[in-house]
C-alpha cells in the first residue's frame, strides 16, 4: 500500500512540475501562451495571428532563434492554425524547427461567447496534461531547469553601453543589430526586447566588450 501511495505522489509531483525546453515555443496568440505557461519553463513567443505575416521584425528575431536554439511550433489545430504553421516552414531554414499537434477536441474556451468557426478547442482549451503529452511526443530538448530567473538586460545595461541616449548611440545600436543579424533601424526599446530574447547577460557583456573595445 505504502508502495502504491509513493508512486502516486511521485505521479503527481512529476505532473505538476515544468517541462524545462530548450526551443523556443510559437504560440498563436496570448491565451494560449498564458495557458502553455504553467507547463513550460522556457522562451514562449506569440505570433500575433496572422499578423506574423506582415511583421518582418518578427520574423527576423525567429529566423535567429531558430539558427541559436531551434523552435518548436504549437499552433492551433484548426485551418487558421495550419496557416501559420506552413508559413512558418516555409519562411525558416529547414531543420531548425519541430512541430507539436494538439488533437481535435470540439468545444468552447470560457473567455469565448461562441465556439470558433470549425468548433475546435485551440491551444489555450486544452487541459494542461494535453499540451505535456504534445510536447513530449513533439520530442522537445530538455534543459536543466533555472533555480532562480536570469540576469536581464536593462535599460541602464543599455545606457551604460552607450546603445541609447547618447552621442553615437543610434550607430552602435545598428552595429549590435547587424550583429545579431537584426534590422538596422530598431529603435533601443525594441532592441532590448531582441537582445532579451536572444541572449542572455553574460553574452550580451562578452558581445557588447568586443564591439565596442575602449
Amino acid at each position: 500500500m505504502d508502495g502504491t501511495r509513493n508512486a502516486d505522489r511521485a505521479h503527481d509531483q512529476r505532473a505538476n512540475q515544468k517541462i524545462a525546453v530548450r526551443e523556443a515555443i510559437i504560440v498563436e496568440g496570448k491565451y494560449d501562451k498564458i495557458k502553455l505557461s504553467a507547463v513550460v519553463d522556457g522562451l514562449i513567443i506569440e505570433t500575433g495571428g496572422f499578423r506574423i505575416f506582415k511583421d518582418r521584425e518578427k520574423m527576423q528575431m525567429l529566423r535567429e532563434l531558430a539558427r541559436r536554439r531551434g523552435l518548436l511550433i504549437l499552433t492551433d489545430s484548426d485551418r487558421a492554425g495550419f496557416v501559420i504553421r506552413g508559413y512558418l516552414r516555409g519562411a525558416i531554414p529547414e531543420g531548425s524547427i519541430r512541430n507539436a499537434y494538439i488533437p481535435d477536441i470540439l468545444g468552447k474556451e470560457r473567455r469565448k461567447a461562441a465556439p470558433s468557426k470549425e468548433g475546435k478547442l485551440g491551444v489555450e482549451g486544452m487541459e494542461l496534461q494535453t499540451l505535456r503529452d504534445a510536447l513530449e511526443r513533439a520530442g522537445v530538448t530538455p534543459r536543466a531547469p533555472q533555480e532562480r530567473p536570469p540576469r536581464r538586460v536593462t535599460k541602464t545595461d543599455f545606457y551604460e553601453a552607450g546603445l541609447s541616449g547618447g552621442q553615437g548611440s543610434a550607430q552602435r545600436r545598428a552595429r549590435l543589430c547587424r550583429e545579431l543579424s537584426l534590422p538596422e533601424n530598431l529603435s533601443a526599446k525594441g532592441l532590448l526586447e531582441m537582445v532579451n530574447v536572444l541572449m542572455d547577460f553574460e553574452e550580451y557583456r562578452q558581445t557588447v566588450s568586443r564591439l565596442f573595445k575602449p
